[in-house]
């Protein structure tokens, strides 16, 4: 039995979502430290002229230390609504959007405090319209120490780090991108970008 400790993630990339698939258990890590710039309240989306970051704002910690199991969404800046219109304006044209847009709206509509309470319900929708069952946890404390069998992710998946070099495991396989013909396809976005574009394909390629 194969066991993977991954962080929690805001429509986290592809990558993250074949660990899903491809261990046995997934533990959620909810005793880490919150850390700025990675996945864990910021997802890749593409838009017409290229890929487009979203950030969840956070209530600054009040401690540097602090676990992020206790850090809570801010509602600084009306992010919800610019969230969503940044979806709706990047996938619209897709295939598939107007299937499963109203699956994803309420989340944009309804008020979270805390963010590993927001990742969890969008990944656990995911994981239901792609039809996948994976078996997911959370920590029950923080472990740096693996047996055989374990494997850890929890700093591999990160926005600033290059995939091919830090988890070759992973190869993604090109797939339909509604602005491919203009920006060539783009690898490792948020998983929503495979779900729109491609629907009930989406598990067969996380497969591949």
């Amino acid at each position: 039995m194969k066991s993977v400790w991954l962080t929690t993630a805001y429509l986290a990339p592809i990558e993250y979502y074949t660990k899903l698939l491809a261990y046995d258990r997934v533990f959620i890590e909810q005793h880490d430290h919150y850390m700025k710039e990675t996945y864990r309240n910021r997802c890749r989306i593409c838009g017409p002229d290229g890929v487009i970051n979203l950030t969840v704002p956070v209530v600054k910690p009040e401690t540097p230390k602090a676990e992020i199991k206790d850090i809570r969404i801010s509602d600084h800046g009306n992010w919800r609504h610019l969230h969503w219109n940044a979806i709706e304006s990047a996938y619209n044209a897709t295939p598939y959007f107007e299937f499963y847009r109203d699956y994803f709206q309420p989340f944009y509509e309804k008020s979270y405090a805390y963010l590993l309470d927001f990742n969890d319900e969008l990944c656990r929708l995911v994981c239901n319209l792609i039809d996948m069952q994976p078996y997911i946890c959370h920590t029950e404390e923080y472990i740096k120490s693996f047996s055989e069998g374990e494997y850890d992710f929890r700093d591999i998946i990160h926005p600033k780090k290059d995939f091919r070099i830090v988890d070759t495991e992973f190869r993604p396989n090109p797939y339909y991108q509604v602005f491919h013909e203009k920006l060539g396809f783009i690898p490792n976005l948020s998983i929503v970008d495979m779900l729109f574009n491609c629907g009930p394909e989406s598990l067969i390629l996380l497969r591949s």
